[in-house]
């Protein structure tokens, strides 16, 4: 007869799970008043139990599970290490815990960080751990800073991946060459292959760049090349997920790909000498390149200097270039040429994705540096540019 016991267990759990991979559950006003719910239903079990039959306890363990949360008590003992990875709900904290020891249950976890408005505070990184804590106990263990593992690594926003491999080598002391290796099949990392498409019909090879997301990143103990460039795939992915920016670039930027959007972004991180500018170098690369510029060409140096650092050479301030490097035309990043480089030219941070996706309007065609800010001012003609760069030489900065 327990067979026809209906629970309604199976359903809750899915609809508390379902919440919690969307982030926290609403909070309970008391956390008693939970417990009170969950021993009156034990107790109603019992009863039920009792009536059955003496032969039929055998399976209060297991009855008993689904009406209290398995939990240890207390602070656990030993030590273990759990890495939190970027983007990490909750959910998959409770799962990485679970999983490591530390927590009997991934509910445990998730009940008691629900019952902690800090809880919203525990960020990615390795965290050293006991085996078998309370939630509450490891919730607090993870809120306490002296319990994670510091390792940060800054990879500032706009490098060029050559420049990142660099930063990355010198502080992991893996070799430069491994991180090429590595980047060598960017679908490899986790890159979707529908982000390497473009609508201007050109050719695309897919590259690493522009997809390794400028932030500061906690480096685990025995990383490889290749586990590092993933770490930073997945937050880019993460962090544009998060913005709707292939969704919004497809909606609304007139039919380019989030490809070409994400090169966009890239040229303005490189041009703007200000974050305030980000959106506005964004729209005039836009209008150059599909509006009525003559040559619907760039004509930026950035990508001049680009190229420079990918054959090996070093980059240039613009009035130190020679008409051989601006017009080079094996350069396939030249800036004379028709429409959009092959590839991003360096990893751009959100506020230049942002401006890449919704850029403010205008007509712009033209900018220049106006103050030692970096503030650009913007023209829609060549006479209105002259006079901006008239006041720039003024201000004595070019």
């Amino acid at each position: 007869m327990i067979e026809d016991l209906d629970l309604g267990f199976d359903e809750q759990e899915r609809g508390e799970k379902g919440r919690h991979r969307r982030g926290f559950a609403k909070k309970r006003n008391k956390r008693s008043g939970g417990r009170g719910k969950t021993v009156l239903a034990l107790l109603l079990a019992l009863v039920l139990l009792g009536g059955i039959g003496g032969g039929a306890f055998y399976g209060f363990d297991r009855i008993q599970n689904y009406f209290v949360t398995p939990d240890y008590d207390g602070v656990g003992t030993g030590e273990v290490t759990v890495e939190i990875k970027q983007g990490a709900l909750i959910a998959d904290m409770a799962d990485a815990l679970h999983a490591a020891g530390v927590v009997k249950s991934p509910k445990a976890f998730i009940e008691a960080a629900a019952d902690n408005s800090r809880s919203k505070n525990i960020q990615p990184g390795l965290y050293k751990l006991r085996k078998q804590m309370s939630g509450e106990s490891a919730v607090a263990a993870m809120l306490d800073l002296k319990n994670r593992i510091v390792n940060g690594l800054t990879i500032p926003e706009g490098r060029t991946a050559k420049s990142v491999y660099k930063l990355l080598s010198e502080q992991t002391k893996i070799p430069v060459k491994d991180f090429e290796t590595a980047a060598k099949d960017p679908l490899e990392l986790g890159v979707p292959d529908w982000w390497f498409k473009r609508t201007d019909g050109k050719k695309v090879k897919p590259s690493i760049e522009g997809f390794l997301y400028p932030d500061t990143y906690e480096i685990p103990p025995k990383a490889t090349a290749e586990s590092i460039l993933k770490l930073m795939v997945e937050n880019f992915l993460t962090v544009t997920g998060q913005m709707e920016f292939a969704d919004r670039v497809q909606k609304e930027r007139g039919g380019i790909s989030p490809y070409e959007a994400l090169i966009v972004a890239s040229l303005a991180q490189a041009e703007a000498g200000n974050k305030d500018d980000l959106g506005k170098v964004a729209r005039v690369a836009y209008n150059r390149v599909f509006g009525e510029f003559p040559c619907n060409c760039l004509e930026m140096d950035v990508t001049v200097n680009y190229y420079l650092e990918l054959i090996g050479k070093p980059t240039k301030r613009s009035a130190d270039m020679t008409d051989a490097e601006l017009n080079d035309p094996k350069n396939p990043y030249n800036r004379k040429l028709r429409g959009l480089p092959p590839t991003p030219i360096n990893n751009p941070g959100k506020r230049a994705m942002e401006g890449a996706m919704d850029p403010p309007a205008g007509k712009w065609l033209y900018f220049v540096a106006v103050d030692k800010e970096g503030h650009s001012a913007f023209a829609e003609t060549y006479p209105e540019h002259e006079r901006n760069m008239a006041k720039a030489r003024e201000a004595g900065i070019i």
